[in-house]
């Protein structure tokens, strides 16, 4: 395993204190996978995880696999997961890639990450060698610039104490555009949308699969917000139960994921206590980069 690799699990607990850089080497040391066979990596999982493994991370770690026997001049432009298992953060995560097609122009990997002998999670990715072609994207919403919004520490101000864990310092710097659902939950507005701008807390190397996997962690946070807040119901506030069930994200341009992209995100429904979330990246210049959709479980107890 590699030195980044060994130090992660316990690094990243004791760093969360002091947030910024030295909590994103930790993240970038999780996404730093132990080959230990040919198409067969290794990852762990910080001490300080909840009950199951952050979806984010093991996305990341999945498509670091996959990435890392495809040639460099391919690109990521998409991938389809599905999250099968709760993770057990106590031990680590297998991941084996299955190489499916390596074509003139488009390579494909199937990556299972496997915990205790089952499959955990599973996600296909599809690279493309660059070439030309025809070109539009959306404009990016009209917002308030990130620097002039508060952090998400400040905006958590009187609530830390019941927000447990997404209170804590993210190698993700995370600022609301509009009120946070545990605000709205509370001032009765009711909009199933959510907007933030995030960027990786810290300087990431000039790897770009690494920021896409970086951006691909940070894609599975706030983005089911949009569904609670329709409804007045926040995570740690109330009786939610959730877990993510599928993820699919499509890359559209290059980008770095240590400057500053707005995650726009909404739900078009939820129903069979499952909520559907899409969303979209735009870096700070409103170039469109990436698109997401999420549907997740969720449960609202009475």
């Amino acid at each position: 395993m590699t030195e980044l690799a060994r130090d992660a699990a316990s690094a990243l607990d004791t760093a969360h204190e002091a947030g910024g850089q030295p909590v994103l080497d930790r993240l970038i040391g999780l996404l730093d996978l132990e080959k230990i066979e040919e198409n067969i990596f290794r990852g762990v999982s910080p001490a300080h995880s909840p009950v199951r493994v952050f979806g984010g991370q093991v996305a990341g770690q999945a498509l670091v696999a996959a990435g890392r026997t495809v040639p460099e001049e391919r690109k990521v432009h998409s991938l389809h997961a599905y999250f099968i298992r709760g993770g057990d953060p106590s031990v680590p995560i297998v991941y084996e890639v299955d190489r499916i097609r390596d074509g003139r122009s488009f390579t494909t990997r199937r990556v299972v990450a496997i915990q205790h002998g089952k499959a955990i999670f599973s996600l296909s990715a599809s690279f493309q060698r660059e070439e030309p072609g025809v070109e539009h994207a959306e404009a990016m919403p009209e917002v308030p610039g990130p620097e002039s919004l508060p952090t998400l520490a400040e905006r958590a101000a009187g609530y830390a104490d019941r927000l447990g864990i997404h209170a804590q310092p993210r190698p993700i710097d995370l600022r609301y555009v509009n009120d946070p659902p545990w605000v709205t939950r509370e001032s009765g507005e009711r909009e199933a949308r959510n907007r933030v701008w995030m960027r990786a807390d810290g300087r990431l190397p000039d790897q770009q699969l690494l920021h896409v996997c970086v951006l691909t962690y940070a894609s599975d946070m706030t983005l089911l917000d949009s569904v609670l807040a329709r409804h007045g119901v926040y995570w740690d506030l109330d009786r939610v139960l959730g877990a993510s069930l599928d993820h699919a994200l499509w890359f559209h341009r290059p980008f770095r994921a240590d400057e500053w992209f707005l995650y726009d995100c909404a739900s078009p429904s939820a129903s069979g206590a499952r909520g559907l979330a899409t969303g979209r990246f735009f870096t700070a210049d409103g170039t469109l980069i990436a698109t997401v959709v999420q549907e997740g479980l969720l449960r609202v107890l009475d």
